[in-house]
């Protein structure tokens, strides 16, 4: 999905949404077997109620790599119930040395083919590169995170500027609006006005909406564009949104209430 077919999707559906699939066995509701089977059919019941509001959707691959093939193939059956007119993104996180790298590459572009996958950049940029050289796939490099953990190393202070800021302003030298996003959490809503200062034309992968306490309206308030510009990610307060038989109109109920917020603030660009 490239970005102008992204940047469409969100004016027609009025929305920034990305619903994460961090689909947790142990909190399957009452009537899903805990099974990887059941796993596929929760997440496509999700999918189904969910998908006339999302513009994306990200699949965590730590929830199903867990379970070794079985899990694998749990995703591979996930991801072909996305609808082809949302983004998929493969929550993975990769980034190693060149070789390493070209593999998960082939794994998630081309084994797989997600249009998108979340890459550390703290190798450098031949640990990258790979990622960028699949034509009409994006390569998401986590910025400024939304965990607490983030204040190790990110905001520390590199030649007077915060180590993340150095980051994304050298990837972004590595690749171009139409191929690269960053993550930026929900939950640093104060500095997302000066990365979006500095990064107008890229989108953001904004994880840490609700259940983390970010907020639809801080994030957009900072980082709005007239194209969009943001995915804004939700996946406990969507996927866990009732634990009985009704999980699937709580999930649709969840992702509406986001939608609309999502649909007031692009309508005040």
């Amino acid at each position: 999905m490239n970005r102008a077919a992204l940047i469409q999707e969100i004016e027609r559906k009025q929305s920034l949404l990305c619903v994460g699939l961090d689909t947790d066995m142990d909190k399957l509701p009452a009537g899903i077997p805990k099974t990887t089977e059941g796993m596929i059919a929760f997440n496509k019941a999700i999918i189904e109620a969910t998908a006339p509001y999302a513009v994306s959707y990200k699949v965590n691959t730590a929830f199903y790599e867990q379970y070794g093939m079985e899990g694998w193939a749990c995703m591979e059956e996930t991801l072909k119930l996305i609808p082809d007119n949302c983004l998929s993104i493969a929550d993975a996180k990769r980034g190693d040395i060149g070789n390493t790298s070209s593999m998960y590459a082939r794994a998630f572009f081309k084994r797989l083919n997600f249009d998108a996958i979340t890459v550390a950049p703290y190798m450098g940029e031949d640990s990258l590169k790979p990622f960028f050289e699949f034509e009409g796939k994006w390569v998401i490099c986590l910025g400024l995170t939304s965990n607490a953990g983030s204040k190790d190393f990110q905001t520390l202070s590199y030649n007077n500027t915060p180590l993340y800021e150095t980051v994304m302003n050298t990837v972004s030298t590595w690749g171009n609006p139409g191929n690269l996003m960053f993550v930026t959490g929900a939950t640093k809503a104060s500095d997302l006005k000066a990365i979006r200062q500095q990064h107008p034309e890229h989108f953001f992968l904004v994880p840490g909406v609700g259940a983390q306490g970010g907020t639809v309206k801080d994030v957009c308030d900072n980082a709005i564009t007239d194209f969009g510009g943001l995915l804004i990610n939700a996946s406990r307060s969507i996927l866990y949104a009732s634990n009985g038989d009704d999980f699937a109109e709580k999930a649709k109920a969840e992702a509406m209430k986001l939608q609309q917020e999502c649909a007031e603030a692009l309508i005040k660009r």
